[in-house]
C-alpha cells in the first residue's frame, strides 16, 4: 500500500498564492506519474498539472503561466505551487500518485489518491 498525505490548503483572497505538497510513502520501488486535480462543487474532478517520470509537465489552458508543478524524488512528494489565484480556482485539490511498489520482482502496480485538501478563493 502507497499512502499519500496533502497539505497546504487554505482561504486566500484573489491574486495570491498557496502552495500545496504531497508526501507519498510506503514500499515504493519507482514513481512514474505525479499529478495534481481539483473537483468543484457539482462539477467533475479535472486534472490541473502532471509530472512524468522524466519531468515533462501538463497543464490545462485554465492555469498554465500560474500554476507550476514539481517534484522531490528524494522525499517522493509533489508539489503546486498556485500563483495568481481566481475565486473559479476554488475546489477540493487531490494528488494523484502512479508507479511500481515492492522490493522484489515482481512489481505490483500502484495507483494512488490523496484524502484532498480545500482550496477556497475569496473575491
Amino acid at each position: 500500500q502507497v499512502q499519500l498525505v496533502e497539505s497546504g490548503g487554505g482561504l486566500v483572497q484573489a491574486g495570491g498564492s498557496l502552495r500545496l505538497s504531497c508526501a507519498a510513502s510506503g514500499r515504493i520501488f519507482t514513481i512514474n506519474y505525479m499529478g495534481w486535480y481539483r473537483q468543484a462543487p457539482g462539477k467533475q474532478r479535472e486534472l490541473v498539472a502532471a509530472i512524468s517520470r522524466g519531468g515533462t509537465t501538463n497543464y490545462p489552458d485554465s492555469v498554465k503561466g500560474r500554476f507550476t508543478i514539481s517534484r522531490d524524488h528524494a522525499k517522493n512528494t509533489v508539489y503546486l505551487q498556485m500563483n495568481s489565484l481566481k475565486p473559479e480556482d476554488t475546489a477540493v485539490y487531490y494528488c494523484n500518485v502512479q508507479g511500481s511498489t515492492g522490493s522484489t520482482y515482481p512489481l505490483a502496480p500502484f495507483d494512488s489518491w490523496g484524502q484532498g485538501t480545500q482550496v477556497t478563493v475569496s473575491s
